[in-house]
């Protein structure tokens, strides 16, 4: 079940079915993915205008996808643990999803 945080965020059509929510506000970009125990495999979190994030709150380990200005892939970080920041020179977004098996994205 999508978490109710991400449910009142805009959704993407992305292709292939997995659900790519944005954040666009300052609560929902600070926020991100923190606090929440769990994330269906093919939910995403997409937050623009971005080059850095923070895992602190997670309950999970994440997959970070950071895409340049065309949604081009620039970096994968994968299985990262609660409690780190990670940033990509040059990013413009970044797209984060849960890590582990059974996940319905490519990254990581």
């Amino acid at each position: 079940m999508v978490p109710k945080r991400l449910r009142r965020l805009e959704e993407l059509a992305w292709p292939d079915g997995p659900r790519v929510f944005v954040a666009h506000s300052f609560r929902a970009r600070l926020l991100g993915l923190s606090f929440l125990t769990d994330l269906p495999r093919d939910c995403g979190l997409l937050i623009p205008r971005c080059s850095t994030v923070h895992t602190f709150g997670m309950g999970f380990p994440l997959n970070l996808v950071f895409l340049d200005e065309h949604g081009e892939v620039l970096r994968v970080r994968s299985r990262v643990p609660p409690g780190r920041l990670v940033r990509v020179k040059g990013a413009r977004s970044v797209l984060e999803v849960r890590s582990g098996p059974g996940r319905a994205f490519e990254y990581g």
